[in-house]
C-alpha cells in the first residue's frame, strides 16, 4: 500500500486532505513562495481538528536555505511549539554555502524534535551532490527526504530518484514530490519505485469578494486550496 502526503497550505486544505483520505499532511503557508511555517493560530486549530499524521513545515522565510543564527533560533523555537502541540513531525532543510547539507545543525534539530518524525525537504534539490547529500541526511537521523530528483518535476528527475532509492536501500525513505498529479501518477509509479508520494493537489478558488479594485493586481483575488476530488483520484490510481 503506497502512501500519499498532501501539502496543505491552509487549515481549510488540511480539512479537505483528511476528508479525502490522505495518509499524511505537510502543513505550511505561502505555498506560492515555496512554503513557510504556519501561524500559531493555524497550528493550534489544525491540531484540534486533524487526526491523521501531520508534519509541519519549519521554514522562517522564503528564499535560500542558508540561515543566520537568529533564523536558526526561530527554527528551534517553532519546532518546540510543534512538539508542545503534539504534532506527528516536522519538515526541515538547511544547507551550507557550498551547497552541501548542514549536518551539524540538522542533527541538532532532529534531536530537538524527537520523538516527532523528521522529513528533510526540497532543500535537498539545491544540493551540490545528491549521492553525498543522501549519506549526510541519513547521518543526521532524518526519517525521509522529499525530493524531485534535483529537477523542477519528478518526471524530469526520475532517473536520479531511482538512483537515490537504490542507494538509500531502506535506510531512509525517498518521497518524490513536485508535479505529481492524478493524470500522471500511474506513469510515475511505474517509473519510480517509491513507497510514499507527495502532492499539493491544489485547485484555484475564485474570490467571493463583490468588489475588486481594478488598479491593484494580485491582491484579494484567487485562493489556492487542496482539491478533494484530485486527492481521491490520486489515491485511487496510486494503489490500483
Amino acid at each position: 500500500m503506497k502512501k500519499l502526503e498532501i501539502c496543505a497550505s491552509s487549515f481549510a486544505s488540511a480539512i479537505i486532505a483528511q476528508k479525502a483520505g490522505a495518509d499524511r499532511i505537510e502543513l505550511c503557508e505561502n505555498l506560492s513562495e515555496g512554503g513557510t511555517t504556519p501561524s500559531y493560530g493555524t497550528l493550534k486549530l489544525t491540531k484540534q481538528h486533524i487526526n491523521i499524521d501531520t508534519y509541519v513545515l519549519i521554514r522562517p522565510r522564503s528564499g535560500d536555505f542558508l540561515y543566520t543564527d537568529a533564523e536558526f533560533e526561530i527554527i528551534k523555537q517553532d519546532i518546540l511549539i510543534c512538539k508542545n502541540l503534539g504534532f506527528s513531525g516536522i519538515v526541515i532543510g538547511i544547507l551550507l554555502p557550498d551547497g552541501s547539507i548542514d549536518v551539524k545543525r540538522t542533527r541538532e534539530l532532529v534531536e530537538l524534535a524527537r520523538p516527532m518524525g523528521v522529513t528533510f525537504h526540497r532543500a535537498f534539490d539545491a544540493c551540490n551532490d545528491p549521492e553525498i547529500a543522501l549519506e549526510d541526511v541519513i547521518e543526521t537521523g532524518c526519517d525521509r527526504i522529499l525530493t524531485s530528483g534535483l529537477k523542477n518535476t519528478v518526471i524530469e528527475g526520475s532517473a536520479t530518484l531511482k538512483q537515490l532509492i537504490e542507494q538509500a536501500n531502506d535506510r531512509i525513505t525517498i518521497m518524490p514530490g513536485s508535479g505529481v498529479k492524478s493524470t500522471n501518477i500511474k506513469f510515475l509509479k511505474e517509473l519510480i519505485p517509491a513507497s510514499e508520494w507527495h502532492a499539493s493537489a491544489k485547485s484555484t478558488l475564485e474570490s467571493k469578494m463583490d468588489y475588486h479594485n481594478p488598479d491593484i493586481e494580485n491582491m484579494g483575488d484567487a485562493i489556492f486550496q487542496s482539491s478533494e476530488e484530485e486527492i481521491k483520484s490520486l489515491l485511487l490510481k496510486l494503489n490500483e
